[in-house]
């Protein structure tokens, strides 16, 4: 009797350690692995809109939150330059999604160059950001006082791209309006030291210039004249949307889980903007997010975040082509998933 019990014991201690042992491998694939606890996390290049500003602090929130993590993501974070070199990484392979003001994918891909190979599949803002920014006391207070002014922005911009048509609607000679290069990083400053008289820049960047600038900042809203266009959106490799129907949509839900988080309370995104990027001032970050929520929540009733309507794609391709900035032909279907759009 006692040699069969001490048998039996052996075997219980030796069944305990192998169950241990493979307890332990299951926490380390939780750790390793999607919500599901078995699947390995994809590792993705997402880029910014434009710099590491507070209007993209949604991003590091998401990714802070774990919501990247919970979808199936290893998400790294760049610092993107604008909806053309955005698009331009995309197609190339060297990021997996980033967010590009709509008009200007719309500009892309039904201009000269026919550009192909990205898709759309949710909304960052219902409506356009784009504006022209300048300082009090650089005698700008008008559209028409762009005349005779020189502007700075990053090549292939949106606000800088669409300028053509925004000048006509307001009445603007745009062939009077001087444009020299910047880039995301030196453009507030450029404009401070009044190097140029206005830049090209979003809305809510005016807590920003005017804490570099202390003083008031003067903004000419594309919005004033061009009120159907949507603001950024988010983009993908065509190949990778049709690839990876429901990864695509599971990694836009989560983003736009942290963009919703950003815009319902803007301290918490500053200061997890400011923890992945030191330079960062996070009341300014808040400050923007303050003024993006408004653009980012519908007016129109029971429109959710991140919905897009082809009709007003559609009527945004037309005000570009009537504007002469866009040839015939172009649909909305061609630059957006519409059945991965959350929503649709």
């Amino acid at each position: 009797m006692h040699r069969r019990t001490f048998t039996r014991t052996l075997v219980a201690a030796a069944l305990a350690t192998t169950l241990a042992a493979a307890a332990g491998c299951s926490d380390d694939g939780d750790d390793n692995g999607a919500s599901g606890g078995t699947q390995t996390l994809e590792k993705i290049t997402y880029l910014t809109s434009f710099g590491t500003f507070g209007r993209d602090s949604y991003a590091y929130v998401a990714k802070e939150k774990g919501y990247f993590r919970d979808a199936g993501f290893d998400v790294e974070i760049k610092p993107g330059g604008g909806s053309g070199e955005g698009i331009k990484q995309i197609v190339a392979g060297t990021a997996q999604f980033t967010p590009i003001d709509l008009t200007g994918g719309l500009l892309a891909a039904g201009g000269p160059a026919k550009a192909t190979g990205f898709t759309a599949v949710g909304a960052v803002q219902q409506r356009t950001m784009a504006a022209i920014m300048s300082l009090e006391g650089y005698g700008i207070s008008s559209p028409k006082d762009l005349e005779g002014k020189t502007l700075a922005d990053t090549p292939g911009s949106v606000v800088r791209n669409l300028f053509p048509t925004y000048a006509k609607l307001a009445n603007v000679d745009a062939s009077k309006v001087n444009f020299v290069n910047g880039n995301p990083q030196t453009l507030f400053g450029t404009l401070a030291s009044h190097k140029v008289d206005g830049i090209g820049q979003f809305v809510v960047g005016k807590p920003t210039i005017e804490g570099i600038a202390k003083k008031p900042a003067v903004l000419l809203p594309y919005s004033d004249y061009l009120q159907d266009l949507y603001g950024n959106v988010l983009i993908t490799s065509t190949k990778y949307a049709k690839d990876n129907p429901e990864k695509v949509k599971k990694f836009t839900a989560a983003l736009l889980k942290g963009l919703e988080d950003s815009i319902t309370n803007p301290d918490e995104a500053g200061n997890l903007l400011k923890k992945n990027v030191p330079t960062a001032d996070p009341k300014s970050a808040a400050a923007e997010l303050t003024l993006m929520a408004p653009f980012v929540r519908s007016e129109a009733s029971g429109v959710p975040v991140g919905a897009l309507d082809s009709q007003r794609v559609a009527r945004s391709i037309a005000i570009l082509q009537g504007s002469g900035q866009i040839q015939a032909g172009l649909t909305p279907e061609q630059v957006i998933s519409f059945d991965l759009v959350p929503n649709a």
